[in-house]
C-alpha cells in the first residue's frame, strides 16, 4: 500500500541514495511532516502532525538526526539541483548567505563561542552574544505570484569561532 502521492515521491526519491534503506523510510515521514507542521518543526511536532505522537517507539526518528549516517552536504546539492531546475532560463542565479546566532545554554553545548551579535549591533554600537553560529546559504529568486525576491535554503552549517 502506498501512503505517500506520487508527486512527492518524484521529488524525495533523488535522495534515496544518500540514506541507508531502513533510515529512508524513516526519512519520507519526516520530510511529509516538516512540510505538513505548522511553527517550529521539532521531531515532535512532526510525528504529531503524522498522527505518530504516541507511538512507542519514536526515538528511531530522532536517531535519523543524531546518529544516523547521511551527509547533509550530499543532500544540499540534491536540494540545490531541484530548486535550479525551477528556475526560469536565463534568469540569474544569485545566491546569498546569512549568519544566524542561535541562543543556545548548557554544558552539553561545546560549540558555543562569543559572536558579534548582528541584529542588535550597529555602526557605532557593538553587542555581544554567546550562542552557536550558523552560516545559511540560499537561492535568491523573483517569485512572480508573490511580487518579490524569495530566499530559498538550500545549506545550512554550523560555523564555530577558531577559540
Amino acid at each position: 500500500m502506498q501512503i505517500f502521492p506520487n508527486e512527492f515521491l518524484d521529488v524525495i526519491i533523488q535522495y534515496k541514495a544518500v540514506f541507508s534503506k531502513r533510515i529512508y523510510s524513516h526519512v519520507q515521514f519526516l520530510l511529509t511532516g516538516a512540510i505538513l507542521c505548522q511553527g517550529k518543526r521539532t521531531v515532535n511536532s512532526v510525528l504529531r502532525i503524522l498522527g505518530l505522537g504516541k507511538v512507542k517507539n519514536f526515538g528511531k526518528y530522532h536517531r535519523v538526526l543524531s546518529r544516523a549516517k547521511w551527509s547533509a552536504l550530499a543532500c544540499s546539492k540534491i536540494l540545490l539541483r531541484q530548486i535550479l531546475r525551477l528556475q526560469l532560463p536565463g534568469d540569474d542565479v544569485v545566491i546569498d548567505i546569512d549568519e544566524t546566532i542561535e541562543r543556545k545554554w548548557g554544558s552539553k553545548i561545546g560549540k558555543r563561542g562569543i559572536y558579534r551579535d548582528s541584529v542588535r549591533s550597529s555602526k557605532s554600537h557593538f553587542v555581544k552574544c554567546s550562542g552557536l553560529r550558523w552560516l545559511c546559504v540560499m537561492l535568491l529568486t523573483d517569485i512572480v505570484w508573490a511580487s518579490r525576491v524569495w530566499a530559498l535554503p538550500f545549506l545550512s552549517v554550523l560555523a564555530p569561532s577558531e577559540r
